[in-house]
């Protein structure tokens, strides 16, 4: 089975192209299933859309919702088309968030890390500018954002886990005790995460991704795409590192329920 549970479209700001523009890029790339997931709007923010390229306005919510369904259903038969959703981690917002999604009919939420303590993930200036001992604290602190977006119990997958290791020079070679910590936390919350093949620079990595074997973490696939044409990129690449790690399985998702189908070599 071939699927892809992680992109996007041009309601966020920052990608281009429409649901049915990836819907039929997935279909062409023989996928069977396409998992649509944009990012959510900022529902605590007063404003309709606070920022323009950072996620979709609270009014284009319901027609995304609507867009998705209708959508299922035209290319039931043909590719299996789900309705997910990539909500950031914000604790302070959690029980909005909770509020919002449970009122929609979901196959999968994708919780992700864009920002933690006021630390941008894309801010590699900020990075560079730190002594090793707080680049150090800076991973850490990362990790245990992950951990709690686990224990959250709001999200189906975690989202582009390690994604510091795209913009942080350096950021692999600190190897520190967090990581195992909240790989096992994952594994506890039995919260699956997502294999993000964007920028052809995947993440996790081998290393983390042998940990998380070592854990019993479950895993599955993610393109991040924000073009139609990235839809389902590396995929086959991935289920066979994914293979030669240990894992034999990954998983999909469907109402809010996993299921696990095997690796295919």
């Amino acid at each position: 089975m071939k699927f892809d549970f992680h992109t996007h479209h041009e309601r966020c700001g920052h990608a281009s192209g429409s649901v049915r523009d990836y819907i039929e890029a997935a279909r062409n790339n023989g996928l069977h299933m396409i998992g649509i997931s944009d990012h959510t709007p900022f529902f605590a923010a007063s404003e309709d859309r606070p920022s323009l390229t950072g996620s979709m306005a609270k009014s284009d919510f319901p027609g995304y919702i609507q867009e998705v369904l209708a959508l299922k259903k035209e290319f039931a038969g043909s590719i299996e088309v789900l309705l997910g959703i990539e909500a950031d981690f914000l604790p302070e917002h959690l029980d909005l968030y909770r509020e919002v999604i449970a009122s929609h009919p979901f196959d999968y939420v994708i919780g992700s890390v864009h920002d933690f303590a006021g630390i941008g993930i894309y801010d590699s200036e900020y990075w560079e500018s730190l002594s090793p001992e707080r680049k150090l604290e800076t991973k850490n602190l990362f990790y245990d954002y992950i951990a709690q977006s686990a224990k959250s119990g709001l999200y189906d997958i975690l989202g582009h886990v390690d994604s510091l290791n795209r913009y942080f020079y350096g950021y692999s070679e600190l190897r520190t005790e967090a990581a195992d910590r909240t790989l096992k936390t994952i594994a506890d919350s039995d919260v699956v995460i997502e294999i993000n093949s964007s920028d052809d620079n995947w993440v996790p990595d081998g290393y983390f991704l042998e940990r998380a074997f070592h854990y019993g973490v479950k895993v599955t696939f993610g393109s991040d795409a924000h073009e139609p044409e990235r839809v389902g990129e590396h995929f086959e690449a991935i289920g066979k590192q994914l293979y030669d790690i240990g894992y034999r399985e990954w998983a999909v998702f469907r109402n809010r329920e996993r299921f696990m189908v095997p690796i295919e070599r």
